[in-house]
C-alpha cells in the first residue's frame, strides 16, 4: 500500500459521489485514485488505478454487482449504497471471508445517526414497545432505508417479545422482527428519523436530522482508513465506534 490510502470513488457523479470526491481531496492521508460511474469498468479500474479502498455509491440495482466484484479485487470496499438485502449480505459475508482488506458495508455514515441506533439498542431493553419512521428525499429509490432496517435489526437483538395485535401496515409500511417501520419520501427532505418507544404513560423518542450531505463525510473518511485493517466484511459503521 502507498503511503497515502487510495481511493476509489465509484458513483462518482452522484450527489453523495462528488462529496466523497472532495472530502478525499481534502484529507493529507488520503489519495484520489480515481472516478467511476455508470458504464465504466469498474474491475479494469481498479487493478488500473491501483486503489487501495473503492468507495461505493451507486444505486440499489447495481450494489450488489459491485460489492462482489469488489470482494474479487486487491481492494478493500467500503459499500454506502442502501438497498442491499438482508440475503445479500449475508452472500457477502460469505464471499469475504479471509479477505484482507475487508469490506465495510454502511448503511449511515453520519456519527448522530450513529448514535442515535446506538441509543436506540440500549432503551430497547427497557422499552420493547418502538416504531420506527424515516423520512427522506423523494429520489431515494429504496424503502424501507438501510438506516431503518440496520436499527430494527439492532434492537430486535435486544429487546424481549412484544405481543401486539393485529393490523394493516398500509403503503410502505414493513415489519422487521414484529417492529414496524415507515417510510416518508418528499422534496425538502434529505435524510432523518424518528424511533418511538412507548411505554405505560409515557413515550420516548429519539430522532435525527441529516441538513446536508457533509454530515456524511467524517464517517466515510473513518471507514475508508479503518477498512484496511479488516478482516471479512463488518455491517454497520457502529460495530467500529462502539466495540464492545
Amino acid at each position: 500500500m502507498s503511503e497515502k490510502i487510495r481511493a476509489l470513488v465509484n458513483g462518482a457523479k452522484g450527489k453523495m459521489g462528488k462529496e466523497t470526491v472532495n472530502a478525499i481531496l481534502e484529507a493529507e492521508d488520503l489519495a484520489l485514485a480515481g472516478e467511476t460511474d455508470l458504464g465504466d469498468d469498474l474491475e479494469r479500474t481498479i487493478k488500473d488505478s491501483k486503489a487501495d479502498v473503492v468507495v461505493d455509491f451507486t444505486s440499489p440495482q447495481s450494489a450488489y454487482m459491485n460489492a462482489q466484484i469488489i470482494c474479487a479485487s486487491n481492494a478493500a470496499g467500503v459499500i454506502g449504497t442502501t438497498g442491499l438485502t438482508l440475503e445479500q449480505v449475508q452472500s457477502l459475508v460469505d464471499k469475504s471471508q479471509g479477505k484482507k482488506p475487508g469490506i465495510i458495508i454502511a448503511p449511515n455514515f453520519a456519527i448522530g445517526a450513529l448514535l442515535m441506533m446506538h441509543c436506540a439498542r440500549i432503551c430497547a431493553k427497557h422499552m420493547p414497545d418502538v416504531e420506527i419512521i424515516e423520512l427522506h428525499h423523494d429520489k431515494k429509490l429504496d424503502a424501507p432505508s438501510g438506516t431503518a432496517i440496520k436499527t430494527a435489526e439492532m434492537i430486535a437483538e435486544v429487546r424481549k417479545d412484544v405481543p401486539r395485535g393485529t393490523f394493516e401496515l398500509g403503503v410502505r409500511g414493513k415489519l422487521y422482527s414484529d417492529i414496524p417501520l415507515h417510510s416518508v419520501r418528499l422534496p425538502g427532505l434529505l435524510a432523518h428519523q424518528e424511533v418511538i418507544f412507548g411505554a405505560s404513560g409515557q413515550t420516548l423518542t429519539l430522532r435525527h436530522d441529516s441538513i446536508n450531505r457533509a454530515c456524511f463525510m467524517p464517517g466515510v473518511l473513518l471507514a475508508i482508513r479503518q477498512v484496511i485493517n479488516i478482516e471479512g466484511l463488518v455491517y454497520g459503521l457502529d460495530k467500529l465506534l462502539f466495540k464492545e
